[in-house]
Order: C-alpha cells, then sequence, then structure tokens
C-alpha cells in the first residue's frame, strides 16, 4: 500500500535521535550520579549488617534496651529506615534534578510526533 505523503520518521529513530542528544546524556549521567553512590552506600550497610551478624555476634547481641532489644534488632530495624530515606531522597532529587529536564525531552519528542503526523 503506497501513499504520496513522506512517511514520519519511525518511532525507533527518533527516539535513537533523542538519545543522542547532549540533553538526554545529562539526564543519564544526573540519573546514575544519585543512584550508583547510593546503591554502593547502601549495600555496603547491608552487607556490614550481614557481616556483623555472622562474625561479631557478641557485638550484635549487645541489649540496648529492655530484655528483647539488642544491637542485631536495631540494626535490622535501620536497614528499613535506610530503604525509606532513599526513596524519599531520590523522590527529591528527580523532582528537582530529572523531572524537568525529562518533561522537556518527552514534550520535544510530543512536539516532533505531532509535526511529523501533519505532514
Amino acid at each position: 500500500m503506497s501513499t504520496d505523503a513522506p512517511a514520519p520518521a519511525s518511532a525507533p529513530d527518533r527516539y535513537v535521535a533523542v538519545q543522542q542528544t547532549d540533553e538526554f546524556s545529562g539526564l543519564r549521567k544526573a540519573l546514575r550520579s544519585f543512584v550508583f553512590p547510593m546503591t554502593v552506600a547502601f549495600f555496603l550497610w547491608y552487607a556490614l549488617y550481614v557481616i556483623l551478624s555472622a562474625y561479631a555476634r557478641g557485638f550484635m547481641s549487645t541489649k540496648l534496651f529492655g530484655s528483647n532489644i539488642n544491637v542485631a534488632l536495631l540494626f535490622g530495624l535501620l536497614q528499613f529506615v535506610s530503604t525509606f530515606v532513599i526513596a524519599w531522597l531520590y523522590s527529591r532529587y528527580a523532582d528537582r534534578k530529572l523531572d524537568p529536564v525529562a518533561d522537556r525531552i518527552r514534550e520535544e519528542l510530543d512536539n516532533g510526533t505531532d509535526k511529523g503526523d501533519e505532514s
């Protein structure tokens, strides 16, 4: 089936073009600058918890409050706290640094799509 109107740029071509822009590269760099260090920090924190639980049983069984609250329980609960703090920090970071750029890129991509549909 042929048409007289030129075919708009295919979706994969548009996405590849956007991917090669400096703005998109900056967005990826900004994302990685948060995600990679935070991931490393969380894994180190978790590894510390596991290693201390395995090899420092005396320290981890130190009673802190009452008869059942010890260092191991506190560290375990802090794993949950740190997960929520990281999620909260990421949300704030994304709102300030990532979302405005991503919205701009999406808007430019959508506007390019609309122009292609009008031809």
